[in-house]
């Protein structure tokens, strides 16, 4: 099997990485990320003028009709440059989901809008006591004549700060933690009902916690089945998965070269620390759990389409989450008491690794999950 980048693929990582950057250098995203609203919104512009938006959705639909190896390619550049702004909730799960099993209608509004840029939408999938578990969902959604109304809360919804939309699980039968029961909607973030509680992550992101209040809801924002919606989240939560994993294999390269030329010109007793036999050891380790995420990472993106999607993800969540930790624990040792300052990017990258890790099931989580598939 051929697994090399397409030429098109090649210059879309090109592109992305000239466009970061400019735009995205890491002392600009310490500035950003520390203002009020905690980004520069011209970026997400930027990267819709570049079709980064548009690249894995329906050409029908106005996307650029690509696969998730080119979603795989923007995501690996964007962990290179630790961007935070929420492109797998919106691109990667809600246009996914849309895409698969939105009506018509849905599809001609609101893929036209996410390609274009002109919405952002966060993931309101995760409640207090779920535990990670996609199906404990308590938030309720009633039925009233042409509506429904949602009542319940959702916790640590990344983006949900600078999102106009939100998607959002809910119970419509059955009982907390049964997989069927469930449906997806679109939810406008300024609707009444809805209040939110903001704060900033410590990777240099904002979520929020948010509270339904008999929130009435169009029927038409129902994405799919009423009663059916766990198959759609839990799909899109591979997807999310797969994207998130070539986020950290960006951020692990970065990690790993940093180490690497920090080793070549730091000094002690007369040499270069990279020529002490232990470091050489540590950072062959990690170039070598840096290839292994190369290729679970590549494994998830290739089997999302397949009956092995689910085992995949799992697998690749594992292998990302002992990685990072490892390659995220050595890079700041080695580069000493400096890394885990603020005015080096080290200890920015290992807390992005961490936080991908918690995304969508830690490594125990997806242990268990991956033992659970037959």
């Amino acid at each position: 099997m051929d697994f090399t980048f397409s030429e098109e693929q090649i210059l879309l990582r090109n592109s992305v990485a000239r466009t970061l950057a400019d735009a995205y250098s890491f002392e600009a995203w310490r500035a950003f990320t520390r203002s009020g609203e905690g980004r520069d919104p011209k970026h997400w512009r930027q990267f819709a003028e570049l079709g980064l938006m548009a690249a894995p959705l329906p050409e029908a639909y106005g996307g650029l009709g690509g696969s998730a190896l080119d979603a795989m390619v923007i995501m690996e550049e964007f962990g290179k440059a630790l961007v935070i702004e929420p492109y797998v909730s919106t691109v990667i799960v809600a246009g996914g989901m849309i895409a698969r099993a939105g009506s018509e209608a849905q599809k001609q509004e609101w893929l036209a809008k996410i390609a274009a840029g002109e919405t952002m939408i966060a993931t309101a999938f995760v409640e207090p006591p779920g535990r990670f578990d996609l199906a404990k969902v308590a938030t309720a959604a009633k039925r009233r004549d042409a509506s429904y109304v949602i009542h319940g809360r959702k916790a640590v919804v990344i983006g949900a700060p600078w999102a106009d939309t939100l998607l959002v699980t809910a119970r419509t039968a059955g009982g907390e933690g049964e997989e069927a029961g469930i449906a997806v909607f679109l939810v406008d973030k300024q609707a009444k009902g809805v209040s939110a509680r903001d704060y900033p992550t410590v990777d240099g992101a904002r979520a929020s916690e948010i509270t339904f209040e008999n929130v009435e809801v169009s029927s038409e924002r129902l994405i799919g089945e009423a009663d059916g919606g766990f198959a759609l989240i839990e799909q899109a939560a591979d997807e999310a998965i797969a994207a998130h994993a070539a986020e950290a294999v960006g951020c692990m390269k970065v990690l790993l070269d940093a180490t690497v030329a920090y080793s070549k010109a730091r000094s002690q007793f007369g040499q270069p620390i990279g020529k002490f036999q232990a470091l050489q050891h540590r950072m062959a380790d990690m170039f070598v759990q840096f290839e292994l995420s190369v290729s679970a990472a590549l494994m998830a993106t290739l089997k999302l389409g397949g009956p092995e999607r689910r085992q995949a993800a799992s697998a690749a969540k594992v292998q990302i989450g002992n990685a990072g930790r490892f390659i995220g624990q050595q890079a700041v040792q080695i580069h000493g008491g400096m890394g885990m300052t603020d005015e080096l990017n080290v200890g920015h990258f290992f807390k992005r690794l961490t936080m991908i890790d918690a995304l969508y099931g830690n490594v125990d989580y997806h242990l268990r999950r991956f033992a659970g598939i037959s």
